[in-house]
């Protein structure tokens, strides 16, 4: 949620924010309903000490002078139950409208309506060329046994695997190499629950905009969480920490769960877009100051390509345009993985960086060296997320006999196995 002062102050800003993110919002109706809850609120406010020093008159008061104040109280209590039934009235549609409103891009990002309009800053190892006729990951996962998508699909739908075996086990190694890579880092290490009241998603900012890709967990009025983030971010919610305690760095290992609604026909082959997933997730919480956000920014983008080296897989990195963006990041930079089926590079991370955006949905505070309340600012990125990372891994390592090599930084989490082979027949 933004601060309504500044759009107040300012409200082209948000207009343009809204027509560069595609996030529509009727900026004009949020601004009338702010003056009218205001001018409410004031003249309850107003109402209120009137009827207090009449209260005190009446006490003192008798004959007919009393009478007329008694009348007069009346009055007052009838306009108070009408103001205070006015901001009743505007109060839900100004919060509605406010939870529309994006967070304007910081200077420098680029201006564009997808991810096809995304800014490439740089690109990390070379792309391996294969002297033999290579299998996509879905071929490769069939012949080594170690991915079953139709097995999947019967028991929860489209969009949906088996991981079995070698394959399995891969998949975890990813994980629990993540999760050593941020210990190393100094990062607190959290298990969070995945499902979540609704005032969580609202706070973090996947809902409303997001909603439709959530799954909803309506009699019990929970949702299942696209990502450890929400929760990890949610953690300090309606707190006030201390300065000293900032920066808050945790990283967290979850399942997570995603409509892909909308998605339909697009991405449909194989492990790309699905309904779950796991991924290691980093989530920091700092102190409101921009240059402070921008460092840390700088810090989880490193902490993920550090682990992308780690795995020896080529990636680039993007600065995200606006319409890539989302409500509630400033900025936002994607790792972008080889995947050889795709012949393209494809995303597996997102570095956002939110400053107060979140803190104040979810009433994340601080107390400052002077001693002043103040929001927060929150960053969160991906360190792994498999199984799409594995479409890579496969792809890349994969050998003529149709055997795939495990990296060797994954070796010590496979017992020591440097090879995926076929199964014997």
């Amino acid at each position: 949620m933004i601060d309504i002062k500044l759009l107040r102050a300012d409200p082209d800003k948000y207009v343009q924010a809204a027509e560069v993110k595609n996030i529509p919002v009727d900026i004009p109706a949020l601004l009338e309903v702010d003056g009218q809850l205001l001018e409410a609120q004031r003249r309850l406010q107003e109402l209120r000490t009137e009827q207090n020093r009449t209260g005190k008159q009446i006490a003192r008061l008798d004959g007919v002078e009393k009478q007329d104040a008694i009348e007069e109280m009346s009055r007052i209590k009838a306009q108070v139950r009408h103001f205070s039934e006015e901001i009743s009235r505007l109060k839900p549609k100004f919060d509605e409208l406010m939870l529309l409103v994006s967070q304007p891009p910081d200077e420098g990002v680029p201006v564009g309506h997808s991810d096809a309009d995304n800014v490439e800053i740089r690109r990390v190892g070379q792309v391996p060329r294969l002297d033999f006729e290579p299998l996509d990951h879905v071929q490769l996962g069939k012949a080594l046994d170690i991915i079953d998508i139709e097995r999947g699909v019967k028991l929860a739908g489209a969009r949906n695997y088996v991981l079995k075996g070698g394959g399995a086990l891969l998949h975890q190694a990813l994980l629990r190499l993540a999760v050593d890579a941020m210990l190393e880092k100094g990062y607190t290490f959290l298990t969070v629950p995945m499902l979540v009241r609704d005032g969580v998603m609202y706070g973090t900012g996947w809902f409303p905009v997001g909603r439709d890709q959530a799954y909803l967990v309506e009699r019990d009025q929970l949702s299942l969480a696209g990502t450890a983030e929400v929760p990890v971010t949610a953690l300090h919610a309606d707190e006030i920490l201390e300065e000293a305690e900032l920066p808050k760095r945790y990283v967290a290992l979850s399942t997570c769960f995603r409509r892909e609604a909308g998605a339909a026909g697009k991405d449909t082959y194989g492990l790309y877009r699905i309904h779950y997933f796991d991924k290691v997730e980093q989530v920091v919480v700092c102190p409101n100051d921009k240059q402070q956000s921008m460092a840390f920014h700088q810090e989880i983008l490193a902490n993920a390509e550090d682990v992308m080296k780690a795995l020896e897989l080529p990636y680039r990195v993007v600065n995200c345009c606006t319409g890539d963006l989302g409500q509630g990041p400033v900025e936002k930079f994607d790792i972008e993985t080889w995947m050889p089926s795709r012949n393209s590079y494809g995303e597996t991370h997102s570095a956002s960086r939110l400053y107060d955006f979140q803190a104040r949905r979810l009433n994340l505070r601080y107390r400052d060296a002077e001693g002043k309340i103040r929001f927060c600012h929150t960053l969160n990125n991906t360190v792994i997320a498999s199984p799409r990372v594995l479409i890579s891994l496969l792809e890349l390592n994969q050998n003529a006999d149709g055997s795939v090599t495990i990296p060797k930084a994954l070796r010590p989490y496979m017992g020591g196995v440097e090879k995926i082979e076929p199964p014997r027949k």
